[in-house]
């Protein structure tokens, strides 16, 4: 998302170049809330001259010591946005099934390849939570794939992956794309995630990304996750050296960074409690979600969401439009879990928005009267 365009967008009297610089909590993107332990990769060499390895291995090798997987079941890929579009085309999908309201580029990725996309609806009379395995057994009448999030963005919504397993066994002729780019900020991460079951299931594909997580999404890491089987056959699809000799180094860095893992998940875990104790009375937004390490939610009835942006705009906080998402009203955002004192300030900006739109409300009833 452009933000000096958002920020244009919403306060037109204002330039957005002003607003921008104006703005000090950037709540919109889903990274850590802390810098990695990267300083290395900036006071060594790495050799530029030659091709980096056609496969990737250097992030293939961290997938493989990190998450204890083998390495015939890892292709190390240029962030998960690779793996997202490769899918599509190397399976040859026709017809995929994917939930409503998700991350843009699932729909995008299979129009790419010639897949028509059917939307699999997500309520928020139920939290926005994956249907049952019936309901999804029944959608996927006609559809050769499933492409979802698990946490899901915009809605942060988990997928238990016994649903997922299940699927996969009661239609072994179907396909389970499952993105699991902000698994590790989950509480119950890594008891939760697909990739330690994949080596079962040759039509489950687990998209990682190390970009969220790690806060480098400058660096493009990622991979995608699989029986061996669907990994040759994405291999073969895939370009060649589209992993970088810089990335593949920051990777081999990543190995050490243990201590940096359990600094954001605490970070992430005390801000999930802060931020709900904190918004749990608060009268003007409905909070969603909240498995990762972000929140979605809306404005109540009566409230505009473009009065809330400004409000926190002009007090330099910053969160994301989810107007642009599909098959959801525009009164959404989402905001990112940041460090306890930005989560404070978040917290105290929209308390004092709900308080000033209750007087603005009463001034109203007590003028008609």
């Amino acid at each position: 998302m452009n933000h000096d365009h958002l920020l244009a967008h919403r306060h037109g009297d204002r330039s957005g170049d002003r607003l921008a610089s104006a703005i000090s909590l950037d709540f919109s993107v889903n990274l850590a809330p802390i810098e990695p332990p990267l300083q290395e990769l900036f006071s060594t060499s790495v050799p530029l001259a030659p091709y980096p390895s056609m496969d990737g291995h250097g992030v293939r090798d961290f997938y493989v010591a990190r998450f204890d997987l083998e390495r015939q079941c890892v292709l190390a890929t240029n962030g998960a946005i690779e793996g997202l579009y490769l899918i599509p085309r190397a399976l040859g999908l026709k017809r995929v099934l994917v939930p409503q309201p998700s991350f843009f580029d699932y729909g995008r990725a299979c129009r790419f390849a010639g897949a028509e996309v059917v939307p699999l609806p997500l309520e928020a009379a139920t939290d926005f939570a994956f249907p049952d395995i019936d309901t999804v057994a029944s959608a996927l009448e006609g559809c050769d794939a499933l492409i979802a999030g698990s946490p899901n963005n915009p809605t942060g919504m988990l997928i238990p992956k016994e649903l997922i397993q299940a699927l996969a066994c009661r239609f072994p002729d179907k396909y389970f794309i499952i993105d699991e780019a902000f698994i590790q900020f989950t509480e119950e991460f890594p008891s939760n995630t697909l990739m330690s079951e994949i080596k079962a299931f040759r039509n489950i594909a687990v998209v990682h990304s190390l970009t969220k997580f790690y806060a480098i999404a400058g660096l493009r890491l990622g991979a995608v996750i699989g029986h061996p089987s669907m990994i040759r056959r994405l291999f073969g699809y895939k370009e060649p050296w589209t992993v970088n000799a810089i990335a593949e180094h920051a990777a081999g860095l990543l190995l050490d960074c243990g201590e940096f893992e359990g600094r954001v998940r605490a970070i992430v875990t005390q801000g999930r409690h802060q931020l709900s104790e904190g918004l749990s009375a608060n009268p003007a937004i409905i909070l969603y979600g909240g498995s990762a390490n972000f929140f979605f939610a809306s404005v109540a009835d009566g409230i505009k969401l473009d009065h809330l942006l400004g409000y926190l705009a002009e007090r330099g906080i910053l969160v994301r439009d989810c107007t642009n998402f599909e098959s959801i009203p525009a009164t959404f955002f989402r905001f990112c879990i940041r460090t306890r004192e930005e989560n404070r300030r978040l917290i105290a900006a929209l308390n004092d928005f709900a308080a000033a739109s209750e007087s603005t409300k009463s001034a109203v009833r007590e003028a008609v009267r």
